[in-house]
């Protein structure tokens, strides 16, 4: 069932010059300093996170309990990125802010806050959800973003995720990734015997559901980049069974049967077409598949293993893994597999190679020494840089705007298992998602629809 999205107005234009208004007349009264529009630098390489004041909107109708948790939601979402600081609601002095008229300033600027939030949510005559915001700029007295939302009641928490979103954009001038799903494998059982099962959850953990029944060993769910679809292997005999499933309505179908393989294809970025590695005899090489002519070209022929094959954003290269000059490394070729080139020459073995949405790295588990690590490089293979590193760490997969990378990190011991965690470009920013059990092989959606 495909989920319904807020729709998004406009403020009209007599509403827009009624604010303007009332920023003029509050101006002799807060006196604003004059300086630029607070926004976040995101190609800083540590970022102080911005203290941003949001407190609880306002609810009309019987919606408080609503209105507190929506804005509960975009304030995890904004802390959970790292770029923001949300603000503790005890140090606030002007306790209620009107939605309808400019804040007070100068009750903001000595707790520290450079932006401000406030909302107001209200149930509409026929049973929907009407919430509307406004982001201002505390130092320069100034509103930067106003707009409002009409949903379902149970769709309140993606209209917070939606908010945050234009939030984040406005501040970063970068798209947000909050309105944003991951699906992953859920592991549960004994460690000898773990049933695992397909499973997707909001990118903040909320609203966990099963896409299969346990009945089938699942492994590897890779998203569409241009559609809510996933492809994922199954195996519910010797040999793994490659399936390609739709979010929003169910549908599945089968992509076909491939003996030797070991990871799901990835798609391309038009969604039209997957790569794949076939393991034929002992070496392994890299296909792809046509997925309406169901077709399938080889790309590579080599003695060595070749595996894991990522397409660049525009479609043009591809980055994947190879033993060809004695070890695992990352080499990128053509799409159509012309002018392999060798790309990792640091110590230690390189694997899961997945080019970022924009084009500008690529990550890659990398193991050296005993440690497991998670890190990113240019396409050329300069600039490399490790985010994170622990007993094991395997499986990145990027967030749809770039920033932030999802893993999973396995716990040793006789009860230890995978849970799923991020971290941003920075290194700083990591985190672990709640998941229900133990978890792993995540991907993350393009935004929502």
């Amino acid at each position: 069932m495909k989920r319904p999205v807020p729709r998004l107005l406009a403020l009209g234009a007599a509403r827009a010059i009624a604010l303007a208004l009332f920023v003029v007349a509050a101006a002799p009264f807060v006196a604003a300093p004059a300086r630029a529009v607070v926004e976040i630098d995101v190609t800083q390489g540590n970022i102080e996170p911005l203290p941003i004041a949001i407190p609880d909107f306002v609810g009309t109708g019987g919606e408080d309990k609503m209105a507190r948790d929506i804005s509960d939601v975009i304030k995890a979402d904004l802390a959970r990125s790292g770029l923001f600081r949300p603000l503790d609601p005890s140090a606030f002095i002007e306790k209620t802010v009107s939605i309808n008229a400019p804040p007070q300033f100068a009750s903001w600027r000595p707790i520290g806050a450079q932006g401000l939030v406030v909302g107001a949510i209200s149930k509409q005559s026929d049973g929907r959800i009407r919430a509307e915001f406004r982001l201002w700029d505390v130092f320069a007295g100034q509103q930067m973003l106003g707009q409002q939302f009409y949903t379902s009641a149970d769709n309140w928490r993606r209209m917070a995720h939606i908010i945050a979103d234009a939030i984040y954009e406005r501040l970063t001038g970068e798209k947000g990734y909050f309105d944003t799903r991951i699906v992953f494998i859920d592991e549960t059982g004994p460690k000898n015997k773990r049933v695992k099962r397909l499973a997707i959850m909001d990118q903040d953990g909320a609203n966990v559901r099963y896409l299969t029944n346990g009945g089938d060993l699942v492994l590897t769910p890779r998203f569409s980049p241009s559609r809510q679809e996933v492809t994922y292997m199954a195996y519910s005999g010797a040999d793994p069974r490659v399936y390609l499933l739709n979010i929003e309505t169910g549908q599945q179908e089968v992509v076909g049967n491939f003996p030797g393989m070991t990871f799901a294809p990835r798609f391309s970025p038009d969604g039209q077409r997957v790569a794949m590695s076939l393991q034929q005899g002992g070496n392994a090489n890299i296909f792809v598949m046509d997925l309406r002519s169901r077709r399938t070209t080889r790309l590579t022929n080599t003695p060595a293993i070749d595996t894991s094959p990522s397409y660049s954003p525009d479609g043009q290269k591809i980055v994947f893994e190879s033993d060809r000059g004695g070890s695992q490394q990352l080499y990128v070729m053509g799409s159509n597999g012309a002018n392999p080139q060798r790309i990792s020459f640091g110590p230690g073995r390189y694997s899961t190679p997945v080019w970022s949405p924009r084009g500008d790295l690529i990550a890659f588990t990398k193991m050296h020494q005993g440690r497991f690590m998670i890190g990113v490089m240019r396409p050329d293979g300069s600039g490399e840089r490790i985010l994170t590193e622990g007993y094991h760490n395997e499986g990145p997969a990027w967030a749809p705007n770039g920033r932030v990378l999802v893993f999973f990190r396995d716990t040793p011991g006789p009860n230890g298992g995978p849970q799923l965690w991020t971290v941003d470009l920075t290194g700083y920013n990591e985190q672990r998602l709640p998941v229900p059990a133990f978890a792993s092989d995540p991907a993350w959606s393009p935004l929502l629809e």
